[in-house]
């Protein structure tokens, strides 16, 4: 099945607010698996043992999302439903939000509930931020010395370097978005002549952001070694 992107929290997050003297904590979490969001759950309910309510949400990517949620006490659909629905209609998956009640001695009724849970679940994601996971394919292809100058320039503004090796030739291993990959091998056989045969080793994920910022892997010892050998070439 292919990958498809998909929006994600960009890191933990940790919020709070006062309404009528209810104090509510939320924090939104990236995860992957069940298992990873029960196990920060726990962690905040023995963090929060005195509260009056660890309330929560997660959403997890699959061939049938795997969406469960709690009111943890609260009166039905005043809290999980609230969290759950705020994940759902920012389209935010592989997420868990929990939200940690102090009550203040008023009643906020269901109403009141509803608003306070949301807020606090939207104001975990605002200050988590996102980022969109991207399918990434991975391609290695090998360039001689020659080539290196007019070939490197052209890969790292359009993919993530994920490796160069300067060996007998140059290895290059790196992600580009699935969408454009077969027109990147396009151009890597044309700016090699045809002497390249780029070849897919699979497909992953990557945070657009960090697909954005191309890695510099190219050492001084990397365009030392590079120089030498190229040199040796020509003295040949």
């Amino acid at each position: 099945m292919a990958l498809k992107a998909f929006k994600t929290p960009a890191a933990a997050s940790e919020t709070e607010f006062v309404v009528n003297k209810s104090r509510f904590i939320g924090r939104a979490f990236p995860v992957e698996t069940e298992a990873e969001a029960l196990e920060i759950l726990e962690r905040i309910r023995q963090k929060h043992y005195d509260a009056t309510h660890n309330c929560w949400a997660y959403n997890l990517r699959g061939a049938s999302p795997l969406r469960r949620f709690s009111d943890d006490g609260e009166p039905g659909g005043t809290a999980g439903m609230p969290i759950m629905d705020t994940l759902i209609r920012s389209e935010t998956e592989n997420a868990l939000i929990i939200v940690t009640r102090y009550f203040g001695g008023i009643l906020l009724g269901s109403g009141g509930l509803v608003r306070a849970y949301s807020r606090s679940a939207a104001d975990a994601l605002s200050a988590a931020g996102s980022v969109t996971m991207t399918p990434c394919a991975e391609i290695e292809f090998v360039t001689d010395y020659t080539r290196f100058g007019g070939i490197e320039g052209f890969v790292r503004k359009n993919s993530t370097v994920r490796n160069i090796e300067f060996l007998e030739n140059i290895k290059f291993n790196c992600l580009v978005e699935t969408k454009k990959a077969d027109a990147f091998i396009a151009d890597i056989i044309e700016r090699t002549d045809g002497r390249s045969a780029p070849r897919m080793l699979g497909e992953e994920y990557l945070p657009l952001a960090e697909k954005r910022c191309i890695e510099r892997v190219k050492t001084r010892f990397q365009t030392a070694l590079f120089f030498a050998r190229f040199a040796r070439r020509r003295m040949k």
